[in-house]
């Protein structure tokens, strides 16, 4: 007998929809009459996804839909592509198509559904960062346009048996989480996510006010002695509506200042495989040394690929703010979750333009590598949930505290 997935009360979806549409795009202030959203999402999906349609219709806006067949039981579709395409159907990239794609639309949604967490499992590591380098011009083109000021997107959880079934939830258990984490149990989800990101503008405003100040930044604990230079003309972020939920405050540091070693206590859900077990060891920037307890061939491949070997973001969650407590196997909720230590993060790969303090309209390639913000296909957030201190070491001399236990510590 085929399962029948677990599908949330409407007025859960509603509200869901809702926060995606009119909060999450537009950095906070929602679409816009006219303007053109590229709606993404699985079959399993369909419940928010024609929630989210409706809500981007009643906005007054446009869509543009993809619509994507999920891999079950009887099919795997991601996993069919690398072991049938050959070399040039891997490289493969419509440029005409994905130009236009990227000219016509202002904001994206994706919804995240995953219905095998492992479909690329034996997969040849190295096809699945060829195709990632293929569709690079892609990215660019849309980080571009995001630079201008011209596009925004958000990302959104839906979930599914398997990602319930790998954290030992019940489909109902893990959409409860999904509940609570993005405050669909509020009527008014949409101000409540308003109020937090007023909430988490306060420390971010801090934080960047002494990174002003900051030489490098000294992340410890009993699984970490790792350096980071926050480089200069760097802000952090936080609470734009790109990824719902979002309580992490975070910046793309100078990657040239990154030394020291690093363990990571919660598996990493990536490429249609998990890593788990990560530790990796810096000198002069670049990860000299890496392995896992599992998938490490995976994770070699990923660092080989260019730019993967060097740091592109340094996050922080503060417990206080987060509802997430328990891990989601999905990145989006595991780098946002607080419990009883908070979260740090770093990733691999490409960094944040907009953490540039100057005109981002106007920040080019050339001042963004001479900045040491770093480029690459690769943007992978690796998380631990283990207690750290953070420590400010100023260019006087002097050293602050900023983060322990779980929270910030420049009220």
């Amino acid at each position: 007998m085929k399962h029948q997935p677990y599908t949330p009360a409407q007025k859960y979806l509603d509200r869901y929809a809702d926060i995606l549409v009119n909060f999450a795009l537009n950095g906070g202030k929602g679409v816009k009459k006219g303007e053109v959203v590229y709606l993404i999402g699985g079959e399993i999906t369909k419940p928010l996804f024609i929630a989210t349609r409706n809500a981007i219709l009643d906005a007054g806006a446009h869509i543009i839909t993809n619509y994507m067949p999920d891999d079950d039981e009887n099919f795997n579709v991601a996993r069919d592509f690398y072991l049938k395409a050959d070399g040039h159907q891997l490289k493969f990239f419509p440029g005409k198509y994905y130009k236009g794609l990227v000219d016509t639309i202002d904001h994206s949604i994706y919804l995240i559904a995953e219905t095998n967490k492992e479909s690329l499992k034996g997969v040849d590591p190295k096809k699945i960062m060829e195709r990632g380098l293929a569709m690079k011009q892609f990215m660019d083109w849309r980080r571009e346009k995001e630079n201008k000021g011209k596009f925004t997107w958000t990302l959104a959880l839906y979930g599914t048996r398997a990602m319930a079934e790998q954290v030992g939830m019940t489909e109902k258990e893990y959409w409860n989480q999904i509940i609570k984490a993005c405050y669909l149990d509020e009527k008014n989800p949409v101000q409540k996510w308003r109020d937090i990101s007023k909430g988490l503008e306060k420390h971010r405003s801090k934080l960047s006010k002494i990174t002003e100040k900051t030489e490098k930044f000294h992340m410890q604990g009993v699984d970490v002695d790792l350096w980071i230079t926050p480089g200069e003309k760097r802000k952090w972020l936080s609470g734009r509506g790109a990824n719902i939920p979002s309580f992490e405050i975070f910046t793309s540091p100078d990657w040239r200042g990154t030394e020291g070693w690093i363990r990571f206590n919660q598996p990493l859900y990536r490429y249609g495989n998990v890593i788990d077990g990560i530790e990796l060891w810096f000198e002069k920037g670049k990860v000299v040394k890496s392995k896992a307890r599992r998938g490490e061939k995976l994770l070699k491949q990923m660092i080989a690929t260019e730019g993967a070997n060097k740091i592109g973001e340094f996050s922080l969650t503060d417990k206080r703010f987060s509802r997430i407590t328990k891990p989601m196997a999905e990145t989006l909720y595991d780098e946002n979750m607080g419990g009883a230590q908070g979260n740090t993060h770093i990733a691999l790969g490409m960094s944040y333009h907009d953490a540039f303090t100057g005109d981002v309209t106007k920040f080019t390639k050339q001042q963004a590598a001479k900045l040491g913000f770093n480029d690459s296909t690769v943007h992978t957030d690796i998380i631990s949930t283990a207690k750290r201190t953070v420590t400010a070491h100023l260019k006087n001399g002097d050293t602050v505290v900023v983060y322990d236990n779980g929270q910030f510590l420049l009220d």
